[in-house]
């Protein structure tokens, strides 16, 4: 076979979600093996069946995973898997015991690792050469406790999904991370606050109900701080509410300084207590804040009901309107807070429901418990999980299926789930490595195939930043995409083979290119027992002629590297290879 057609063979698996990387005897080789469930007819054979459950539910399989499911049964493994309450995660527990920020609330991070600018403003205009010493000292060590946080925020992301035995609630974990996204350097508080994000509002919600996961959402600082709904507060035209939550004549400050300004012009005195400084502030303030509709839009647009989900610009302003007081304690990092005086108490319509004026906090959660159980809601949900752990463009009847199940259980995320991952078309043959992985699967893979060890320093994280998709990093509120398209070109293929040389030449922190089960016994066998030995133990003993060839004579033609020689050149090109690629 020529290099030419190598690579147009190796780019068009890599993009398409079929079933091309399927070996010629699992393609040709007669009737599927008996099913062990009652959910219907499946067409992926029994060792199938276990890769592919292995591939879409975890993130990758662990060297002794494919032997527990089989042991189990595919079915109760993923019963299993649907309780994560039930199952004992001492490992992961163990590791993160040291880090600071899944121990300590963002206010007492903040208290002992303030922001260097913060700081600085507080330093005096002419310190000693000594407090200049001292403060620069101060300074540097702020500045290596941020990057820290930052380390501990990104690394432990990639150390959950290579730890956890709760595997499928955390590949729920990064679903929802993704569907109600944070981005990291939106400003530095947001070091403090996502790790309570994500392991008080995400994880334990991942696989609940739906209205109370994105109840702790709107609540959430990180939430509430990017997309700025702690500073949207009535419009000075609008009802308001005191402190009491009662109303509250509505005399803007604007309209108090109109009035000043008529008493000085009438040569009155100003009245008594009222100083005209004081006015001029609130006015520059009432300027600068005001509704945002920030939040609104996206709970509508990204979090519920969908772009096509039947809402109106309205709607938008009405549901930020109705979440106006929804802010924080202390900002900007502290714990959530209903404030009454910035709420907007009048009358408002969202999607035909009326809210009645002279309300406080029940305004929002009303809204949430409209959005939550909305149709459109119900199907879009359904559509993201089906696309997630089905195909990219999953099947309409499925689709239906799922939001049939999330309405009667009122938003139960394991049900709907579990609607998704026992249907036929979650087993189909189309579906076995159907779809791409994202390049945080893609390391997080490589690390459980390989047995790695976590890693606690920045470096993993950053080949996960290499490879496309910096943890928190997606700056827009939409997260990142889920679909082959999105994820494959020849520059980042490119560099997903060149991932797998890196491995092969041992540059991942904690992971060895022989740390799997079988690998040293294999080191002086014949080329042909090792390939059909990596094949077995990383690409579930099912490859395409192609890549068969390709890890037979130890070169990519996508490269950049020369070819190696040796077991662990035929592991590293395993991991470029397609069918590691698509999961």
């Amino acid at each position: 076979m020529s290099q030419v057609r190598v690579l147009v063979t190796l780019l068009a698996c890599a993009v398409a979600a079929s079933s091309c990387g399927q070996s010629a005897t699992a393609s040709a080789g007669g009737n599927p093996r008996p099913s062990f469930a009652s959910s219907g007819p499946r067409e992926q054979t029994a060792d199938q069946q276990v890769s592919h459950v292995l591939s879409r539910l975890t993130f990758g399989a662990r060297p002794s995973d494919a032997d527990r499911v089989r042991s189990m049964g595919v079915d109760r493994w993923m019963e299993e898997q649907l309780h994560p309450e039930r199952i004992p995660d001492a490992a992961a527990d163990a590791f993160f015991g040291s880090y600071e920020t899944y121990h300590r609330s963002p206010d007492e991070l903040e208290q002992k690792y303030p922001r260097p600018q913060t700081v600085l403003n507080q330093l005096g205009k002419s310190p000693t050469a000594e407090q200049a010493k001292a403060d620069s000292a101060r300074l540097r060590e702020l500045q290596l406790a941020q990057r820290r946080l930052l380390t501990e925020l990104q690394s432990g992301r990639v150390a959950r999904a290579l730890l956890t035995d709760r595997q499928l609630n955390e590949v729920m974990t990064d679903f929802w991370l993704n569907h109600f996204s944070v981005y990291v350097q939106k400003a530095p508080v947001e070091h403090y606050l996502l790790a309570q994000y994500e392991n008080e509002v995400i994880r334990p919600n991942a696989l609940g109900q739906f209205r109370t996961l994105l109840g702790a959402v709107a609540k959430s600082p990180a939430m509430l701080f990017y997309l700025d709904n702690w500073e949207s507060q009535v419009d000075s035209n609008r009802l308001r509410l005191n402190a009491q939550g009662r109303p509250i004549p509505s005399v803007t400050p604007l309209q108090a300084q109109r009035a000043l300004e008529q008493r000085q012009r009438a040569g009155l005195p100003m009245p008594a207590g009222v100083n005209p400084q004081n006015v001029q502030q609130a006015v520059a303030a009432q300027r600068r804040r005001g509704l945002n509709e920030n939040y609104g839009r996206e709970l509508l647009e990204l979090h519920t009901l969908g772009v096509d989900g039947g809402y109106t610009q309205t709607d938008v302003i009405n549901a930020a309107r109705a979440l106006t007081g929804w802010t924080l304690l202390r900002p900007p990092v502290s714990a959530f807070a209903f404030k009454p005086q910035m709420h907007d108490a009048g009358e408002k319509v969202l999607l035909g429901h009326r809210l009645a004026a002279g309300r406080g906090m029940e305004d929002g959660e009303e809204v949430l418990d409209i959005v939550a159980r909305h149709p459109s809601t119900a199907h879009y949900i359904a559509f993201k999980l089906a696309r997630r752990f089905v195909a990219d463009t999953p099947s309409a009847a499925l689709v239906d299926r799922a939001a049939k199940t999330f309405t009667a259980t009122d938003g139960d995320i394991r049900e709907v789930v579990r609607t998704i991952i026992t249907s036929q078309e979650f087993f189909a043959r189309d579906a076995y490595r159907g779809k791409v992985k994202t390049p945080f699967e893609v390391v997080a893979s490589t690390l459980r195939a390989l047995n790695a060890q976590p890693d606690s320093t920045p470096r993993t994280a950053a080949l996960v930043a290499f490879l496309g998709q910096p943890i928190y990093g997606h700056q827009t509120p939409n997260g990142w995409p889920e679909t082959a398209d999105q994820w494959m070109n020849t520059g980042s293929i490119l560099n997903r083979i060149n991932f797998g040389i890196s491995v092969a030449a041992n540059r991942v922190p904690g992971a060895s290119a022989l740390g799997w089960n079988g690998a040293e016994a294999l080191k002086n066998a014949p080329l042909d027992q090792q390939v059909d030995g990596v094949v077995r133990a990383l690409l579930g003993g099912d490859v395409s002629v192609d890549t068969r060839a390709i890890l037979t004579s130890g070169a990519n033609p996508l490269a950049k590297f020369p070819p190696l020689k040796g077991l662990p050149q035929i592991v590293g090109l395993a991991i470029g290879s397609p069918e590691f690629q698509r999961r």
